[in-house]
């Protein structure tokens, strides 16, 4: 019987048997002509070249990509714990050098007394903080934290720095006001040092602003007076008690009268910057003249 078969009036049709021996047969020959040649592979070779092979790049840019943006997230991670962890290292340090700072300048100022007290060992004393004063740049009136509880009373001389801030001029159980010397209207009496020639130290606060204070009736017939000589309070003051430094001669100019002379001294205080001071507790007394 033939494999094509074909009746009047019919369509045309293969057997199955002989096709499935046609496509054996053709499958046989493009082995042997694969594996004997390579007619077939260029072909393929050129799709997969214009194909696979920029897919293939793609995909391993792609995956490069996303790698190395995972491994910049992991280290950003990293790098904001550890920067956080600074900070906290850094807020930590600054409060600790703060601290440090406040104890080396609480110590240096208890030094300063130190060394004050020292100075004037004649004098019984004893220390204060100072917790409020008046409106300002300057200490011309403040509050101390201690009053007639602790022995404190009116008058008594009060020191600090590298000499005479003022004195106490009212005082209750717990605490003590006092008024500085550079304070207006507050007159000491006072000498210079190396000539004892007695002079007045009048406070002023508009001099403050240049540091300084004013003095008057100044006796110096013989001009030993010059700038830099230090000025201290006199035995003849009636609220201070003697030898106390005021300051040092800063400007010296001769009145009108030609008699006396007048000018300023930067006061051996620092009154911008006053915290802790020393009260001498021993009191300005005068001999008994009856």
């Amino acid at each position: 019987m033939s494999p094509v078969i074909k009746n009047r009036g019919e369509k045309f049709t293969v057997s199955g048997k002989f096709l499935l021996m046609i496509l054996t047969i053709l499958c046989i020959l493009l082995m042997a002509v694969s594996f004997g040649t390579d007619v077939l592979n260029r072909p393929l070779n050129t799709a997969v070249g214009y194909v696979i092979v920029p897919f293939q790049s793609g995909i391993g840019k792609l995956g490069g990509y996303l790698s190395r943006r995972s491994e910049e997230l992991v280290a950003i991670r990293s790098l904001l714990d550890e920067n956080a962890q600074l900070k906290e290292q850094i807020a930590t340090l600054t409060e600790q050098n703060t601290l440090l700072q406040q104890d080396k300048f609480e110590l240096n100022h208890l030094r300063e007394l130190y060394e004050l007290d020292q100075q004037y060992d004649v004098y019984p004393k004893i220390g204060a903080r100072i917790i409020g004063r008046d409106a300002g740049n300057w200490y011309a009136t403040f509050l101390l934290d201690k009053g007639s509880e602790d022995g404190l009373d009116v008058d008594m001389n009060v020191i600090a720095g590298g000499g005479l801030v003022g004195r106490i001029t009212s005082v209750g159980p717990n605490w003590s006001k006092v008024t500085s010397i550079i304070n207006d209207n507050q007159n000491v009496s006072g000498k210079v040092l190396s000539t004892d020639d007695h002079l007045i130290v009048s406070g002023d606060l508009r001099l403050m602003a240049d540091n300084c204070i004013s003095f008057s009736q100044l006796m110096d017939s013989q001009g030993k007076v010059v700038e830099g000589d230090k000025i201290v309070t006199s035995n003849i003051s009636d609220k201070y008690l003697p030898g106390i430094l005021i300051g040092y001669i800063s400007v010296i100019e001769t009145d009108t009268n030609k008699l006396t002379k007048s000018g300023q001294l930067v006061p051996a205080v620092d009154f911008e910057h006053l915290k802790e001071v020393l009260v001498i507790t021993e009191k300005k007394t005068f001999p008994d003249t009856d």
